[in-house]
């Protein structure tokens, strides 16, 4: 049985493979030569350095990345012209502005496709593998899609956002979510007025993004916090406060009454315990353990525990984070490669641990919406299910079909003689192997090594000799073609989707 305690890990067991697995979870996986900079660290070092990101340099984001202004709203001249137009009966006039339109959303859906590519690229590169492991987080946390909001820049802003607060404060980010364009849109709250509240972003504030489905509120507390929202909505690219839409009057909520607005509403909320151990809960499934099923005993009491200590230190995320990543429970037999890689996981963590060439950003955006996840497109404000639902038989035929992409260059629905052009050198994955003077590697030390690096756990016995056999069979010669034989196959296996 895991531990279910806080305490952390005894520094000296915080080994090679420890770091991997930090490196792994907190972010993207590493290189080898990674892991052992990340190992020569300590428990303490490696955690803080992973933790606190903000001291590592980063390529910044460029405010003029893309376009602001494909779907700008219509000024006051082209409305008058518009209206004028109905009036008479223009078609040709109304036409005109349909046909402007459309070409505006189709030019709106290419910057979105090249938005996916630079978070892809962004996944990859980064030196901050955590900032961009919690930013996907937040993304699946707090779902927004883009069709229901056809605006792409608005979700280049609030890829911003939440990676702007990824490991700061849960109050941030639940403040700034209602102040956020994309969301208002999506949720409908641009619609709400006090003549008539829309309770699409009430409701899913407390059940989706802060305290659980049916935790603590009731219906009454919903249409209250509806009313408390009426009036928040943006103009353009900003949050703007309509106070003619705005319902003044007494509200109550949890039991509490008074003039509210959007930041009590929140204020409320978060004075709710159920937060903290919803917010630990899910965190705990994205970095710990995701297994189908209520969490066991040791778990329950963990997440307990964390969400005390989220309490405690007034929703804080960086506390937590180095809590989690230094305790025992994390580091347990029973946690390792017990998730279930999400696609853009499998995608960027063999690339960041194989080294392999990243290919084409345009093929590996369309592998990860093959496997289930699209970014910026979650299936609903639920956001992605996870766990086992990653996994059928057309997403793992995919899966193989992404990593042999990754190792060769070559496409499943392409020509033999059809690839990228880039070479994958596989053998920095082995050279540390290397014997003493001129000795080459032992076969089974080259096969032992990449089995436990790809898969996360000791290998078993029977699947180094079928990998041993493999090289045998093929001359017994360790270049570069046979490793990526043996990564290929390694891929293969059921136990490569586990993280």
């Amino acid at each position: 049985m895991a531990i279910n305690s806080l305490k952390p890990l005894d520094p000296s067991e915080f080994d090679y493979w420890k770091a991997q697995h930090l490196l792994n979870r907190a972010g993207f996986g590493g290189t080898p030569e990674q892991v052992r900079g990340l190992a020569a660290m300590g428990l303490d070092g490696a955690v803080d350095y992973i933790v606190d990101y903000e001291k590592v340099p980063a390529t910044p984001i460029n405010a003029d990345e893309f376009d602001t202004d494909i779907m700008r709203p219509a000024d006051a001249e082209d409305r008058a012209e518009f209206a004028a137009a109905r009036r008479r009966g223009d078609e040709k006039t109304l036409e005109m502005y349909r046909q402007e339109r459309q070409r505006r959303q189709m030019e709106d859906r290419q910057q979105m496709g090249r938005i996916q590519r630079w978070w892809i690229k962004r996944l990859i590169e980064t030196p901050r593998p955590l900032e961009e492991k919690l930013t996907l987080f937040w993304h699946g946390h707090f779902a927004t899609g883009y069709r229901a909001i056809e605006d792409s820049y608005h979700m280049f802003l609030q890829n911003q956002f939440l990676r702007a607060n990824a490991n700061g404060s849960f109050v941030d980010l639940v403040y700034g979510i209602i102040r956020d364009p994309a969301m208002l849109k999506y949720l409908n709250n641009d619609q709400n007025r006090k003549e008539n509240p829309n309770e699409n972003l009430a409701r899913e504030l407390m059940e989706l993004f802060t305290l659980g489905e049916g935790n603590v509120y009731g219906e009454n507390d919903i249409k209250e916090g509806a009313r408390c929202l009426t009036g928040y909505t943006f103009d353009d690219d900003q949050f703007t406060f309509r106070e003619q839409w705005h319902d003044t009057g007494k509200k109550t909520i949890f039991g509490e009454t008074g003039r509210f607005d959007g930041v009590d509403f929140c204020k409320l909320i978060l004075t709710q315990k159920p937060v903290s151990e919803f917010i630990s809960w899910k965190l705990y499934r994205y970095f710990v353990n995701d297994m189908p099923g209520e969490p066991e005993a040791d778990s329950q009491g963990f997440i307990v525990k964390l969400a005390r200590e989220f309490r405690d230190a007034n929703y804080a995320l960086k506390p937590i984070l180095k809590t989690l990543f230094k305790s025992q429970h994390f580091y347990d037999s029973g946690n390792t490669a017990s998730l279930i890689k999400n696609p853009v996981q499998l995608l960027v963590q063999a690339i960041r641990s194989l080294h392999t060439p990243a290919r084409n950003l345009g093929a590996l955006a369309s592998a990860t919406d093959l496997m289930g996840q699209t970014l910026f497109f979650p299936p609903s404000v639920k956001g992605w299910d996870g766990g086992r639902a990653w996994i059928n038989t057309s997403t793992l035929f995919v899966r193989q079909n992404l990593m042999i992409y990754l190792l060769t260059g070559r496409r499943p629905d392409a020509h033999e003689w059809e690839f990228d052009g880039d070479e994958f050198d596989a053998m920095h994955l082995i050279s540390h192997l290397r014997q003493s003077g001129e000795g080459g590697v032992e076969v089974e030390a080259a096969v032992r090594y990449p089995l436990r690096f790809n898969l996360g756990t000791p290998p078993n016995s029977s699947r180094v000799k079928t990998l041993v056999d493999y090289v045998d069979a093929n001359g017994g010669e360790l270049d570069n073609g046979t490793v990526i034989a043996v990564l290929s196959l390694i891929a293969a296996m059921p136990e490569y989707q586990l993280c």
